[in-house]
C-alpha cells in the first residue's frame, strides 16, 4: 500500500471484520492507549462491528486530558505575569483549568501565543529579548524529541529568556499501573504507532511477559486498527503474549534511536501525577540538572495553587477505560466540546469528544 484512501478500503475492511469474527472465540477486552486510535474506531464505528461480546476499551492515550490540572493552572499564573509570553499547541487553550482556560485569559489580555512546533517558541524568544517566552511542553514520547531539540538549540543560541513548563508522560508506566489494579478487565493491548516510533517497543516486552498480556504496536487508520484488533485476537486465542508489530511502515523495534538521545540528554524520568488519575511513580520527565535552568516551574514563583476538579466531571474513570462517556450524567448536556467540563471533551483525541462528533448518545438520562 502506498496512499492514505488504500487503509480505508471497504472491501478490505470487512475481509477482516469476517476474519475477526471466525477467529475469535470468546469476548476479549482490547484496549487501545493511544486518542488518534479512538477516534478513528468510534469515528468508523468499528467498535460496534466487532464479533458479539468483544469489547474495545479507550485508554489513557490523549496527552492533553491526563496533563496535571496543577500544570495548567501554573501555566496561567505565568502567562498572567507582565512581560511573559506563553507559548503552546493550539488544543492546549480551551482545556479547563480550575477557574478558566487559556483562551479566556488571552481575551483578557494575556500574551497567549499558538505554536506549531516548540521551535516557534525558541525563535520568538530570540527576536524579542526583553520579554520572557515560556513554552508549555506537554505530551507522551513522541513529543518529547522536538522539546529537548528545542531546549538544545536555546542552550546553544544562550537565550536566558526562554524556558519550558514540562509536563511529559510515559506510556509503560501507565500500562503497568492499569494491569496492576485487580479490576482491570485488559486482556490486550494496541500500542500508540507514533510512540513507538520513537522509543520502539523494547520497553513493552517485559510487560508483556510479566502481566501475559499480547500488546500490538498500531497505526491509526481503519485498516491498522483491525489489522491490529486481529493480530491480538490471534495471539489470545493461542495463549501467546508477545509483543508484535502492524505498523511496520513506521516503526522498528529499536525505535529512533538520535530521538531518544536527545530525549536522554534534555530529560530525567519522574514521577508524575496523571490528571484524574493521580500519582504514578516514573511515568513522567521532567529537565535533567544540566537544564534545570530552562525550568518555567522553577523559574516563576506561583504559589497558591489549589487545583479543583469539577465534581461532576468523571475523566478518570473515562481515562482508566472503567466507564464510557455516555455513562457520564453530564454528557452531551452540560458538557459539550464548547462546554467542556473536563480535558477528555475539549481534546482532539478525547474519548468524549470522539463519542460526542460520533453522535453516540447518552444510555442514561441526565441528573
Amino acid at each position: 500500500m502506498k496512499y492514505l484512501d488504500e487503509y480505508r478500503d471497504p472491501v478490505l475492511a470487512r475481509r477482516l471484520l469476517d476474519e475477526l469474527r471466525h477467529t475469535a472465540t470468546r469476548p476479549w477486552r482490547i484496549m487501545e492507549v493511544c486518542g488518534g486510535q479512538t477516534h478513528t474506531l468510534v469515528r468508523q464505528g468499528i467498535d460496534e462491528l466487532l464479533p458479539a461480546g468483544m469489547r474495545m476499551i479507550h485508554g489513557p492515550g490523549c496527552p492533553v486530558c491526563v496533563t496535571p490540572l496543577e500544570t495548567l493552572d501554573r501555566a496561567m499564573a505565568v502567562a498572567a505575569r507582565p512581560g511573559v509570553v506563553l507559548t503552546s499547541f493550539g488544543d492546549m487553550l480551551r482545556v479547563p483549568g480550575s477557574r478558566t482556560d487559556l483562551l479566556s485569559l488571552r481575551a483578557r489580555g494575556a500574551d497567549v501565543r499558538v505554536v506549531y512546533a516548540p521551535m516557534d517558541a525558541v525563535r520568538l524568544a530570540a527576536a524579542d529579548p526583553d520579554r520572557e517566552v515560556v513554552f508549555l511542553a506537554v505530551g507522551f514520547e513522541t513529543t518529547a524529541p522536538a522539546n529537548a531539540m528545542a531546549v538544545l538549540h536555546a542552550a546553544r543560541l544562550g537565550l536566558a529568556n526562554f524556558s519550558v513548563l514540562v509536563s511529559h508522560v510515559l506510556v509503560p508506566p501507565a500500562m503497568t499501573a492499569l494491569l496492576d489494579d485487580p479490576d482491570c478487565e485488559v486482556q490486550a493491548f494496541l500500542a500508540a504507532g507514533h510512540v513507538c516510533a520513537v522509543m520502539g517497543w523494547t520497553e513493552y516486552e517485559p510487560i508483556a511477559e510479566r502481566y501475559r498480556v499480547p500488546i500490538v504496536v498500531t497505526g491509526f487508520e481503519p485498516l491498522d486498527l483491525l489489522e491490529g484488533i486481529l493480530m491480538a485476537v490471534r495471539q489470545l486465542e493461542s495463549g501467546r503474549h508477545e509483543v508484535e508489530n502492524q505498523y511496520v511502515r513506521a516503526v522498528r523495534r529499536a525505535g529512533n534511536t538520535e530521538a531518544q538521545d536527545a530525549v536522554r540528554r534534555v530529560f530525567r524520568i519522574t514521577d508524575r501525577a496523571w490528571r484524574g488519575i493521580g500519582a504514578l511513580p516514573a511515568s513522567g520527565l521532567e529537565l535533567s540538572p544540566e537544564f534545570r535552568s530552562f525550568d518555567a516551574a522553577l523559574r516563576f514563583e506561583v504559589g497558591g495553587l489549589n487545583p479543583a476538579e469539577d465534581p461532576e466531571c468523571i475523566a478518570g474513570a473515562i481515562l482508566t477505560g472503567a466507564r464510557l462517556p455516555t455513562d457520564c450524567a453530564a454528557y452531551g448536556t452540560r458538557c459539550t466540546p464548547r462546554t467542556p467540563l473536563g480535558a477528555p471533551m475539549v481534546s482532539s483525541e478525547g474519548t468524549c469528544a470522539a463519542f460526542h462528533a460520533a453522535g453516540r448518545t447518552a444510555t442514561r438520562s441526565p441528573a
